[in-house]
């Protein structure tokens, strides 16, 4: 009885040094077991870390997008403005009209009429510049169609028609209506047509007085397709009533 309680004694003491063994192991195997799981966790900050410096680079990359936007700077294209420029050489000739022979200008007015012998006069065309004049129901003498010498312009420094090269007879119609003249040298001009010259003229003293027609003829040849008349003012303005180029035979 006694060795068989001893011998119990044996085994739970052996029971008593395995348990205890296996409580050590156990313990000294858990700790690493929990530092493996935190070690993920640490090491997600560094995967987040990460991530910001990728957003960076995007940014940057996305920056250059708007320099084809500078690309629109073709704009100057437009430069083409400059076309008016080319509008230019129209100033210059807006005073050449073409005509053909026999034409007969009114000058003064916007429309035409026709004379006591039939003859169609046009509205005025061909002048440079200048301004317009008229007197309703002005007695004119020496003529049979004083409406011709009602109208004028005045203060124009040219005519300028293109016409067929050829031989022509250019007439000159003038009449002195203007109250602020009264008398020779008042009004006194020159004008050259196709290069003929006539320096210091006197309406008054042509025609013979205040209110008188007067009809000044020049021969002309053209051969470069223009017929023109110029005019200077000496004493107050140029003035003139009526143009007509007729064919010379």
């Amino acid at each position: 009885m006694k060795n068989t309680k001893c011998l119990i004694q044996k085994w739970a003491g052996a029971f008593a040094i395995v348990l205890a063994f296996g409580l050590i192991t156990g313990c000294q195997s858990a700790k690493p077991a929990a530092s493996a799981e935190k070690s993920p966790v640490a090491a997600a900050p560094a995967t987040e870390a990460t991530a910001p410096a990728a957003a960076p680079a995007a940014v940057a990359s996305a920056a250059p997008a708007p320099a084809p936007a500078q690309t629109a700077t073709p704009a100057p294209a437009a430069t083409p403005a400059a076309a008016p420029a080319a509008a230019a050489p129209t100033a210059t000739t807006t005073s050449l009209v073409s005509v053909t022979p026999p034409v007969r200008i009114k000058c003064g007015v916007t429309e035409g009429m026709k004379d006591s012998a039939g003859n169609a006069w046009v509205a005025d065309e061909g002048f440079a510049d200048g301004e317009t004049y008229e007197v309703e129901d002005a007695e004119i003498t020496n003529t049979t169609d004083a409406v011709i010498y009602r109208t004028e312009r005045y203060s124009m420094t040219a005519y300028n028609f293109a016409v067929p090269n050829g031989q022509y007879t250019v007439k000159l119609h003038f009449a002195e209506v203007y109250s602020g003249i009264g008398g020779p040298g008042d009004r006194v001009f020159s004008f050259n047509v196709q290069g003929h010259e006539f320096k210091d003229f006197d309406i008054w003293v042509k025609a013979g007085g205040f209110s008188k027609a007067y009809v000044e003829s020049v021969d002309v040849d053209v051969t470069n397709g223009t017929l023109n008349i110029t005019f200077t003012p000496n004493a107050e303005n140029p003035k003139i009533n009526g143009i007509e180029i007729l064919p010379r035979t």
